[in-house]
């Protein structure tokens, strides 16, 4: 067996060094465009090709819109965030390749700090979201094609996980549950993060807690993650360095040329984060394998 090792070792000998200024990058000083509305039921640079269309305006999530929101804009440095910084010593994450295939394994817990969850009512954060959930540990099994192919068409990318980071939590489209950019309207920890109902903490965009030192050093960003059809995720970075914009990328969000996989030079598809809507996935342009399902927990009455 030709294994990866378990990731969870090398990140956590990291430790807070994800917070310096090597590790990857949050999203340029200034204003963003607002990604509301940039849904479509087919591949179009810019949107989500989402497998859902239709959203409840009422659904759960932040109750009040922040002052970093601006028409049309948004502003990431004004953005509050969820405070605390609490840590998860049973985050597990384990990635080895086999043949055709690459297994990840892991319980969702991430190996960097999070903030509070359910968030804290003395927490300014609160009064724009008062997220209820906590962080579970939630295990999953993945068996991902080790060398993915892309399919006859690109695929819509479903509510919910859509890939793995290395960090030990769960990528997630742009979306909220209303079908707005989560990005600019939910309130995340200082890594980018948040839980939904089932626990499952995850991020809808890049993090500053994803280790990414060869793309600020002038290189091609690092893998950061795996997408569910097992193309690589990578960082903000690429050919040369080059700070990538969505723009820049197709309509699923990545492109190809040659990138080390598997410790070898190969020319292969693969996504990257940007600081922009849609941050990560607009599409799946290989065949992806299905959700992991999580049972949500059952909601108990408040005792007497």
């Amino acid at each position: 067996m030709r294994g990866h090792g378990r990731v969870g070792a090398a990140l956590l000998a990291v430790g807070l060094g994800f917070f310096s200024a090597s590790a990857m990058a949050e999203a340029d000083g200034g204003l963003l465009p607002l990604g509301d509305g940039f849904i479509t039921a087919e591949p179009a640079i810019g949107n989500v090709f989402s497998c859902q269309q239709r959203f409840n305006p009422n659904g759960p999530g932040a109750r009040a819109e922040g002052p970093w929101l601006k028409g049309e804009m948004w502003d990431p440095a004004e953005k509050v965030k969820v405070q605390g910084a609490v840590t998860w010593p049973d985050a597990m994450l384990a990635i080895t390749a086999d043949g055709e295939t690459r297994r990840i394994r892991g319980n969702n817990l991430p190996f960097h700090p999070t903030g509070t969850f359910p968030i804290d009512p003395d927490d300014p954060a609160h009064y724009y979201d008062r997220n209820p959930n906590p962080i579970r540990a939630l295990s999953f099994d993945l068996a991902l094609p080790r060398v993915p192919e892309p399919a006859a068409t690109p695929s819509c990318v479903p509510m919910g996980m859509i890939g793995v980071s290395l960090t030990g939590g769960v990528l997630y489209n742009a979306l909220d549950v209303r079908g707005k950019d989560a990005a600019a309207h939910e309130i995340l920890d200082a890594c980018g993060g948040h839980p939904q109902g089932a626990g499952q903490y995850h991020y809808h965009t890049p993090s500053p807690c994803m280790l990414d030192t060869s793309g600020p050093a002038g290189g091609h960003s690092d893998l950061v993650g795996y997408a569910l059809d097992g193309f690589g995720v990578y960082g903000l970075h690429g050919e040369g360095g080059e700070r990538l914009s969505s723009a820049d990328l197709d309509a699923c969000h990545g492109h190809e040329h040659e990138i080390a996989w598997d410790g070898e030079a190969r020319t292969l598809y693969h996504y990257h984060l940007t600081p922009d809507y849609p941050y990560t996935l607009g599409c799946f342009r290989g065949t992806p394998v299905a959700q992991p399902r999580f049972p949500r927990p059952e909601r108990r009455p408040p005792p007497l």
